[in-house]
C-alpha cells in the first residue's frame, strides 16, 4: 500500500471544537542505522528538511505551534490562510518547508520562521510555503491520539486529499522496498531520510517512539549566532531542521574558526539561551540564512559540532 504526495483537506465541519489545544507536546523519533527487518506493521515515509509545526483549527481560530511550543502564526500566513479550510477542531502534525528550484531549502523556511510580522506577508510571497503533513492528532474534536498510526493516516488522506497545496499529505508506502528507492533516490530534493512508524501505534507525544533513517550523520542547520569576539567566535549558535530552537554547537576547531570570523555577517542584536552543563549563555544574533553541516551525537545529552561552512 502506497500513497503518492499529492494528496491535500477537505474542508467543512461544524463541530464544537477540540480537547487538543496549542500547546501541544509532538511525537519524536529514535534516529537509527537501518530500517526494521521482519514482517510487515511497518509505515515508511520521506522525512523532509524543514520546521516542525502543528495546526490548530480550534476555538473558531487558526494556530500554528512550533515544536519548542511557541505560537508561530504569524510567521507563516499563508499557512494560516490555507489551513482555514479544515473543519473546526481538527488539529495536524507536519513540516512546514520551501522548495528552491525543486529542493527543499532549509535556510529558506528558517528565514521565514525568524521573520518579524511586518515582513511576514512579504516573504510569504517571495517565499512561499508548503506544508507536508503526516499525523492527524484530532478532526473535528475527536482526539485521535490513541488510535492507531491507520486510522489516522487513513483520516489524514481523506481530509487533505480535497484541498490541494499547500496543505499536504506526505507520501507513505508500508513495503519496506519502495521505501528503501525513496530513501535513495528523493535525496537530491533535500530529503533527509525516512521516518518509521508502527501501523498498531498510537500518537506518542513527547516520546521517541517513532524511528528516523538519516543519509548520514551530519546535516545542514542554519546559523543564527555565534559566541565571542567577531574576530575570533568560539562557537555557533544553530537551528537544526524540525526545531525552532537555538542550539549552541561544540567549541569550533581551529580552521572553522577561522571560516567563521570571514563569513558570518555583522551582528545584529543580543540572544540567550540555556545550555546544558552551562546554563544561560548570551550569543551575538546574526541574519543572512548561512548554512553550515553538522553532526550530531547523542550519548547522555545532545551535541552539535559544525564540520563546515557551506
Amino acid at each position: 500500500m502506497s500513497t503518492g504526495p499529492g494528496s491535500c483537506p477537505r474542508g467543512s465541519g461544524d463541530d464544537a471544537g477540540s480537547g487538543v489545544r496549542p500547546p501541544v507536546k509532538v511525537a519524536l523519533a529514535e534516529p537509527v542505522s537501518a530500517l526494521p527487518e521482519g514482517a510487515g506493521g511497518w509505515a515508511y515515509e520521506p522525512k523532509f528538511d524543514g520546521h516542525r509545526l502543528v495546526i490548530f483549527h480550534v476555538g473558531g481560530q487558526v494556530q500554528l505551534q512550533a515544536r519548542s511550543g511557541r505560537i508561530v502564526t504569524r510567521s507563516f500566513p499563508d499557512i494560516a490562510e490555507a489551513a482555514r479550510a479544515l473543519p473546526e477542531g481538527t488539529v495536524v502534525d507536519g513540516e512546514v518547508v520551501v522548495w528552491t528550484e525543486g529542493r527543499v531549502d532549509f535556510a529558506a523556511v528558517q528565514q521565514r520562521a525568524m521573520s518579524a510580522p511586518a515582513r511576514a506577508a512579504e516573504l510569504a510571497r517571495a517565499l512561499p510555503a508548503s506544508y507536508a503533513a503526516f499525523d492527524l492528532l484530532a478532526l473535528r474534536g475527536e482526539d485521535l491520539r490513541p488510535v492507531p498510526y491507520t486510522r489516522r493516516r487513513e483520516e489524514l488522506v481523506a481530509l487533505l486529499a480535497p484541498l490541494g497545496p499547500p496543505l499536504q499529505a506526505v507520501p507513505m508506502t508500508t513495503d519496506r522496498e519502495l521505501a528503501l528507492t525513496w530513501y535513495e533516490g528523493l535525496r537530491e530534493t533535500g530529503v533527509e531520510g525516512l521516518v518509521v512508524k508502527r501501523l498498531d501505534q498510537g500518537y506518542r507525544a513527547g516520546r521517541r517512539s517513532w524511528l528516523k533513517l538519516r543519509h548520514s550523520d551530519t546535516r545542514d542547520a542554519v546559523v543564527v549566532g555565534f559566541t565571542g569576539a567577531a574576530a575570533r567566535p568560539q562557537a555557533l549558535v544553530v537551528v537544526l531542521p524540525g526545531d525552532d530552537s537555538p542550539v549552541l554547537s561544540s567549541p569550533l576547531s581551529p580552521r572553522v574558526r577561522a571560516q567563521a570570523a570571514e563569513l558570518l555577517p555583522s551582528a545584529r542584536g543580543v540572544g540567550e539561551l540555556n545550555a546544558v552543563g552551562l546554563g544561560d549563555v548570551a550569543y551575538r544574533k546574526v541574519g543572512g540564512g548561512v548554512v553550515v553541516e553538522v553532526r550530531e551525537q547523542v550519548t547522555r545529552h545532545r551535541t552539535v559540532g559544525v564540520v563546515r561552512f557551506r
